[in-house]
């Protein structure tokens, strides 16, 4: 279930939760106060904690919820097995619907831009499979697990052949070769057991913390705001139809504007992270491109308790294209871990 994602921390979640097992235990919460995709919560779960995410974006829950369920929770027993209703979904006559029009070629008759997120045929068949899974879940064929685990499927499936170099924030003029391959949802690969788990999607400032918990924070580290760079994700888990703007066809995302994407507001929420959640031990994802300085960062860490700084290494820049690649091919990523003293502890748990 692997999907292009700025930031992901694939090649770093191990490293990260070994970190994180050396200065907490498991009986406090593990809470991704910046979900994505889920990597690094699937990897705290594998290590023992009960595990909380929290993204701003419906469609990174959905993606990071589905890497936490069981096969127990989504059996699909309507359908005999999870095999059979991948196999119905696959199967499914293609529908000319809201992405179909909006987002494929066919844009062209019904919108003020031609788009070429996905082909005609790849828009449809998403369009069509959307709205069977809803229908599944409105008529109780499958529960809410199982929905998330194919809308999960799907999401991952679209993304494979998006015409896109990465995310959504814009369509390449000439088709990919992923682009032209049919749309095709794989079965998502479960937990053999239950664990004990929680998903939010919300604002990062309004989690509930306690003491104990260990909270991980991969906030954004530049300029890339997710709410539009992920738009199409978003309205395909929404299954809503919005009005949409420009070349691009950007729904509604500004209520979702991050302050940690704008460099005079950067700091001030990562500081606020730290006074408002309430939790001794913190974790911070970072890089040497973020938009404040390292040694800043650092030093407005330490009013609030002790911070220790862990080279993670470096890992392969993001590339959206070739004046990317040739920008700067490596980003140093350290994980910033700050035991905040007592002082700041508040009220009761």
């Amino acid at each position: 279930m692997a999907i292009r994602y700025i930031g992901s921390k694939t090649r770093l979640a191990d490293h990260i939760i070994d970190i994180v097992k050396a200065s907490s235990k498991p009986t406090g919460r593990f809470i991704d106060a910046f979900g994505g995709t889920g990597v690094v919560a699937s990897r705290a779960a594998d290590n023992g904690f009960s595990v909380v995410v929290n993204d701003m974006l419906a469609s990174s829950s959905v993606i990071s919820e589905a890497k936490l369920i069981s096969s127990h929770q989504a059996a699909f027993d309507s359908f005999g097995s999870a095999d059979e209703v991948f196999a119905h979904l696959n199967s499914l006559d293609s529908t000319d619907g809201y992405i179909y029009r909006t987002y494929s070629p066919a844009s062209s008759e019904f919108c003020e831009h031609e788009r070429r997120y996905f082909s005609k045929e790849n828009a449809a068949k998403i369009d069509a499979v959307r709205s069977e899974i809803q229908q599944l879940f409105d008529c109780k064929r499958i529960n809410r697990s199982e929905m998330t685990v194919l809308l999960a499927s799907l999401l991952t499936a679209a993304n494979h052949v998006a015409n896109t170099a990465g995310t959504y924030g814009c369509f390449l003029r000439r088709w990919t070769p992923n682009a032209l391959k049919p749309l095709l949802l794989e079965p998502v690969e479960l937990r053999e057991t239950d664990i004990d788990y929680e998903v939010v999607t919300g604002d990062v400032f309004e989690l509930n913390t306690k003491w104990e918990d260990s909270v991980y924070l991969d906030p954004p580290y530049t300029k890339r705001q997710y709410a539009s760079y992920y738009h199409i994700a978003e309205t395909i888990c929404m299954g809503d139809s919005p009005v949409v703007q420009g070349v691009a066809g950007l729904r509604p995302w500004k209520d979702k504007a991050s302050p940690f994407c704008y460099k005079t507001k950067a700091l001030d929420a990562l500081m606020r992270c730290a006074r408002e959640l309430n939790s001794k031990n913190l974790f911070f994802s970072y890089s040497n491109q973020g938009h404040v300085a390292l040694d800043e960062f650092v030093a407005g860490l330490k009013r609030f308790g002790l911070v220790e700084v862990c080279s993670l290494g470096e890992i392969g820049r993001y590339r959206p294209n070739k004046t990317a690649s040739k920008a700067g091919s490596q980003v140093e990523e350290y994980l910033i871990c700050l035991s905040k003293s007592d002082e700041f502890r508040r009220g009761t748990d």
